[in-house]
């Protein structure tokens, strides 16, 4: 068209759906129940079709009836469809009369269209057919959920509830008619509100997000107030659109199956209990024999040693009871007996160190954290070990930390420690005829770590049996030397202490054992807090 100032506007045309009024002739049994069957659907989907009126001489008959319950018009004369203004656009003959069908197609406006009689019921008659297997195969259906065991819902994304099966009733104990029609939440929760207004994470958010179904444990509420737990799956249904057409919401009750993970989990966890009750005797048990075995072989190696400042001060003795027996004593006896008595008095002292160290050593007692100079610790170790050091021709090479700081432990526990090692490098280099035991600490304050390594020039130890060493009642020893407690023990006492132990070996070229402690000490047990921290 021409605008006001001359020029030309092309428009595009556009597409209008328009509807279509479509009117029956005919009120009998096949008009009542094309109404039944379609004015449902008409005013429920969006259909580009309504039907507007029906005509029928006979104000009784059953398709006038029906078009009345559904405000349809209702007209005598059929002629009076032509109206302009009913817009009628298509008439459906639903009477067999020939002259009806004649007289309409010689009369009617050519705006109006027309479907005959028989092409009418040929269409009906196969959408008869496609319902019945519609039906039937909907029973199949239903009869197939009602059968299922799980509690199966289907809901609207508006969050009503359209559809349920026989095992939703039975679980929630109400009748159909009470919850079609009602909101998801007011049947599960209880609640007038949105489970996502109540904090509650609601399944059918998460499908909306992640456009795929998703599984959910939630607890409903019964009409009851009883709870229920459940674990939900949600399925979406998808439109040609893409958009969803509703949620088939299929639940499992797991109220059983939890309290019954629940009762295993109590039972797991009470035997667990029990069997770290049991370890820890058992791990006391080889504590104890580890020290009686270690005992054993530290008094076999410390008898000599003691015996010689024994046999020094009987000789002193029996010499100074000669000098008295020969006469009066001189000035020069006098000074010999000051010696002899001095001499006398450092062998006691060295012999009373070492039953004494004996004695610390063998003392069964409970595990009790003082603070402790590790270096001091390793000295009194070799001090106890000097003999069966010096008898199998090992020297000692040390390297302590001057600045090693003081650490938090059991100082009866972490000598065994290293009497263990000791004695086990020891052994390997006495089969080579001697060697060297170095023994370093190091300590790191950023990472509050305190390190001991003892490395021996002994035999070594294979490296298939190195990942064994620790384990219990495993040794290398041959002759029934040992009986594989000493690493086993060694390896619980610095678990302990919350350290660690390594060991690297090459057959031939001796072993490193390296300790790592934290200078804080270990976590406090219960029967451990209160007690008094002493000095070592």
């Amino acid at each position: 068209f021409h605008t006001q100032d001359g020029g030309e506007c092309i428009c595009m045309p556009q597409k209008v759906f328009s509807v279509i009024n479509i009117a029956l002739v005919g009120g009998g049994s096949y008009c009542a129940e094309f109404i039944k069957k379609t004015m449902r659907d008409y005013r429920q989907n969006d259909v580009n079709a309504r039907l507007q009126a029906i005509a029928d001489p006979d104000p009784t008959s059953p398709g006038m009836q029906y078009a009345k319950q559904f405000g349809l018009k209702t007209i005598s004369d059929y002629h009076d469809l032509y109206d302009p203004q009913l817009g009628i656009d298509l008439i459906i003959i639903l009477t067999p009369e020939q002259e009806i069908l004649k007289d309409i197609l010689e009369t009617k406006p050519r705006r109006i269209r027309i479907l005959s009689y028989e092409v009418f019921d040929m269409v009906w008659k196969a959408i008869g057919v496609e319902e019945r297997k519609l039906r039937d195969r909907s029973k199949e259906i239903e009869t197939i959920l009602n059968g299922i065991q799980e509690v199966i819902t289907v809901i609207t994304p508006d969050l009503e509830i359209v559809g349920v099966n026989d095992a939703f009733l039975k679980q929630m104990h109400c009748l159909r008619k009470e919850v079609i029609g009602k909101k998801c939440y007011q049947v599960f929760q209880n609640s007038s509100q949105r489970c996502d207004d109540k904090e509650i994470a609601c399944p059918l958010t998460d499908v909306i997000r992640n456009k795929r179904s998703v599984t959910h444990i939630m607890t409903r509420e019964y009409p009851s107030g009883k709870q229920r737990h459940f674990e939900i799956s949600i399925y979406p249904i998808w439109e040609d659109s893409g958009k969803i057409a509703k949620f088939v919401d299929i639940s499992r009750d797991i109220t059983v199956r939890l309290r019954e993970e629940e009762e295993i989990t109590r039972r797991l966890e009470h035997m667990v209990e029990e069997r770290t009750r049991e370890l820890e005797e058992t791990h006391n048990k080889l504590l104890h024999q580890d020290k009686i075995a270690s005992l054993g072989k530290l008094a076999a190696s410390v008898v000599h040693e003691i015996n010689n400042p024994i046999a020094g001060i009987l000789n002193l003795i029996i010499l100074i009871k000669r000098i008295i027996e020969e006469g009066p004593l001189t000035q020069k006896a006098r000074e010999q007996f000051v010696k002899y008595l001095d001499l006398m008095e450092t062998e006691t002292r060295r012999t009373s160190e070492i039953v004494s160290g004996l004695l610390a050593f063998s003392r069964q007692s409970k595990i009790e954290l003082q603070t402790l100079s590790l270096n001091r610790l390793i000295e009194q170790t070799l001090f106890l070990n000097l003999n069966l050091l010096k008898i199998t021709g090992v020297r000692v090479e040390k390297d302590l930390d001057p600045n090693l700081p003081e650490l938090v432990g059991s100082a009866n526990q972490i000598e065994q420690v290293f009497m263990n090692l000791i004695s086990n490098a020891v052994e390997a280099m006495e089969l080579t005829g001697g060697g060297v035991l170095r023994i370093e600490t190091r300590h790191s304050l950023k990472d509050a770590k305190i390190n001991v390594k003892f490395t021996d020039t002994g035999v070594g130890i294979p490296q298939e049996d190195l990942p064994k060493v620790f384990e219990p009642f495993f040794t290398t020893k041959k002759n029934g030397k040992g009986v594989g407690l000493g690493l086993s023990v060694v390896y619980g006492i610095i678990q302990e202490h919350g350290g660690l132990i390594s060991v690297k070996s090459k057959v031939g070229s001796g072993s490193t054992f390296e300790i790592e402690f934290p200078i804080k000490g270990p976590p406090m047990h219960p029967e451990q807090v209160g007690e008094s921290h002493g000095q070592y």
